[in-house]
């Protein structure tokens, strides 16, 4: 007993060790190598061929550039999320639009871009004009509140799945907690958010419900791991949502200005898939929330298939075997 003591504080220290190393990368990684990649954006006016040929020229990779007709189908872009911001040519000087509710990162470098184009015939522009399109909220122009948002959403719901499934043994009482904890945590945290921290507009009622679906979608795959796979399925679940889930959900950025192809994996993981629904309700009236909409469904709807496997497998495990009749003597 006591020769295997050394071998296993080594084994814990060692494995440790690697998961410090992994939580450092994986929160660390994503930060480091973000930048623009095909980020979409719409130039639109008289020479808007020659601006999106020289964005391609100066900037090759950074932008998906798609010409649009004039400015009005510029600012339908931007509102239907088919954009993060667009670029209009006119007789007077290029002017920018932009969507800071998409992404405020992305609308600052498209500020930044705007200082370098030029105005009629080439001459200097003094900064072509910049026009936020669709703002983000006044009390987090930012957006560095709604981005200090997701992890808490993520750590609560991890939370509350392991505190279900120690607590509460009947599986069928651990699915009523996880829906009754999804929907007083998702309004809650909308009254919150849209109360005394002020970061996010739009119908209170439609933020809960949102709010719910995502946390739903967080703690009822951890719990329905955690009944299928018993204690694993914890690990598993804190690693899919927290250590994978969390810095791919650009809640602070854009999946564009990740690494790809993991910014747009990390769209249909539940953390990812909640920012991007959340923006949508609360900014766009709903524009371009519906693949968010149904990985969210998707994911709680598999939480609870894995709880229900789990109430199977317990009941079976559960039921008593029959004893054999004795033999007859003959």
């Amino acid at each position: 007993m006591r020769s295997s003591l050394p071998s296993r504080v080594l084994g814990v220290a060692v494995g440790a060790a690697l998961l410090q190393l992994i939580m450092i990368t994986a929160f660390a990684w994503p930060s480091a190598r973000m930048g623009p990649r095909d980020v979409p954006i719409v130039v639109a006016g008289p020479q808007a061929s020659a601006v999106a040929e020289r964005l391609e020229h100066e900037r090759p990779g950074a932008f998906a550039v798609e010409t649009r007709r004039d400015e009005a189908a510029a600012r339908e872009a931007l509102t239907d999320r088919e954009a993060y911001g667009a670029i209009v040519t006119t007789p007077a000087g290029p002017r920018v639009l932009t969507a800071s509710a998409a992404s405020p990162m992305v609308a600052q470098q498209l500020g930044a871009l705007a200082e370098k184009l030029t105005g009629p015939q080439g001459a200097p522009a003094q900064g072509a004009a910049v026009q936020d399109v669709v703002a983000a909220d006044p009390d987090d122009p930012r957006g560095t509140g709604f981005g200090a948002l997701v992890l808490p959403l993520i750590m609560s719901g991890l939370a509350a799945a392991v505190l279900l499934t120690f607590a509460i043994r009947a599986v069928a009482w651990r699915i009523a907690g996880v829906v009754l904890f999804a929907v007083l945590g998702g309004f809650g945290v909308a009254a919150l958010a849209q109360g005394w921290l002020s970061l996010l507009p739009g119908s209170y009622l439609t933020l809960g419900g949102v709010l719910a679906l995502s946390i739903l979608a967080v703690a009822g795959t951890v719990a329905g791991l955690a009944a299928a796979l018993g204690r694993a399925g914890i690990g598993a679940g804190g690693l899919l949502m927290l250590l994978l889930g969390n810095p791919l959900s650009a809640a602070s950025s854009a999946p564009e200005l990740l690494p790809q192809p993991w910014g747009e994996i990390g769209q249909f993981l539940p953390p990812g898939a909640a920012v991007t629904l959340i923006r949508s309700t609360s900014f766009f009236d709903g524009a371009g929330a519906a693949r968010a909409l149904t990985v969210l469904v998707a994911w709680a709807a598999a939480g609870l298939a894995l709880l229900a496997v789990g109430a199977l497998r317990r009941r079976a495990e559960e039921r008593p075997v029959p004893e054999r009749a004795p033999a007859m003597a003959g």
